[in-house]
């Protein structure tokens, strides 16, 4: 079965010529103008600063008093003091490990972020793909139909056509013209669209075609590969570390804290001067948050485990939906080669064979099936874009 599918992909690449300007430099060019990855690119930058921030000690406070004698024979005194305190000493090496893992993560989500957005892109492209080829396809409809409602329109003034004939002839022409015009504005919506994620400068992509890409051979060694730099399962699991050392963090913040300091203390005809050390006493500050912290190590565990049965599923999904819709599309593929009757409807009609109503009603059966095998094209690129997205680190 694997075997067929790779024989059938490949026949599909073979029929696809290369487009005239392919997806890929599309996608170059948003991500060097996207503002929106801009504006992430900054966020991250803002972000990964204030995960910096706190991993020094508390900054030093120094007090000074002036007490004035009373009486005034025994003159004044004055104080001062400068002190520093310190949480207990591994707590700065689990801050730091937490901040690093912090910032791991940052860029794990702008590169997931990033992936969104340029599949975004993606898929928009690949729908103009479908809608130029549609256009081609509707071009060639408009010419057969605007020949045959003025061959009716010709014979209906000569007498050898009645009016339903001219009618039904006006009425396919006008219903191929308007088809025409939804062709054209999807694909200046879909214009629009790129614009925008081109951080509003205009892109021009006439594609038709596309090279249809091979699916991996053997889903679950693909999949191992990409696991390994999956960003949303790496998040997870920088996530997890981060808990784990959230619970060593806060078994540190629940150990004494020491204080160290200098004092000086002034009195008529007297200076006393000499170092001042203090404990903290850890009762009640951080009673909970050591169990808060372990309740959360255990949710990020479930988070973990329940995100890569989600991924693994998602695109398995996406492998086995590609699967078939190759299959479709190859079928598509050797029916239109093979049962291509629209010259000969022509020849019927011209011939006085079948009716004008039997020419549009083949004619239609045949461009319909026509549509539907660019809409299987289409929907295999999506499915394997889909899956795709995060094959490459």
């Amino acid at each position: 079965m694997k075997i067929n599918i790779m024989i059938l992909i490949a026949l599909l690449t073979i029929t696809h010529l290369q487009a005239q300007n392919s997806i890929a430099d599309v996608l170059a060019s948003i991500e060097a103008n996207s503002t929106q990855l801009a504006a992430l690119r900054e966020q991250m930058e803002a972000e990964y600063l204030s995960n910096r921030t706190d991993l020094n000690p508390h900054d030093p406070e120094v007090e000074y008093n002036y007490f004035w004698g009373t009486p005034s024979a025994i003159g004044n005194r004055t104080d001062l003091v400068v002190t520093q305190s310190f949480d207990f000493p591994t707590s700065y090496w689990h801050r730091k490990k937490i901040a690093d893992l912090s910032n791991e993560n940052l860029r794990f989500a702008y590169h997931a972020k990033r992936k969104n957005l340029l599949l975004e892109a993606q898929a928009i492209c690949i729908n103009l793909v479908y809608y130029n080829a549609l256009q081609d396809e509707y071009s060639v409809r408009l010419e057969h139909a605007q020949s045959i409602a003025k061959m009716y329109a010709t014979q209906f003034e000569l007498g050898s056509a009645n009016i339903l004939e001219k009618n039904k002839a006006k009425l396919n022409l006008i219903n191929t013209e308007n088809t025409i015009k939804a062709i054209t504005i999807e694909q200046q919506s879909l214009l629009s669209e790129l614009k925008a994620l081109n951080g509003g400068k205009t892109i021009s992509f006439n594609a038709k075609q596309n090279v249809l890409t091979t699916l991996p051979t053997n889903f679950t060694s693909w999949y191992a590969e990409v696991a390994s730099h999956h960003p949303l399962l790496q998040a997870m699991q920088k996530e997890q570390a981060i808990a784990d050392h959230a619970i060593k963090l806060n078994t540190a913040l629940n150990l004494p804290k020491l204080t160290t300091g200098y004092m000086s203390e002034k009195m008529v005809g007297e200076h006393f001067r000499g170092l001042t050390v203090g404990v903290s006493i850890p009762l009640w500050e951080n009673r909970n948050k050591l169990k808060q912290a372990k309740a959360q190590a255990r949710y990020t565990e479930k988070s973990v485990e329940d995100m890569e049965v989600q991924v693994y599923n998602q695109l398995e999904n996406l492998y086995l939906k590609a699967q078939h819709l190759a299959i479709n599309a190859q079928q598509y593929q050797e029916a239109l080669s093979d049962f291509n009757n629209e010259s000969y409807l022509k020849q019927a009609l011209d011939a006085g064979e079948i009716s004008l109503l039997n020419y549009l009603l083949e004619l239609e059966f045949y461009y319909d099936t026509k549509q539907k095998a660019l809409e299987t094209n289409r929907d295999y690129e999506l499915a394997v874009a889909n899956l795709m997205q995060y094959a490459n680190p």
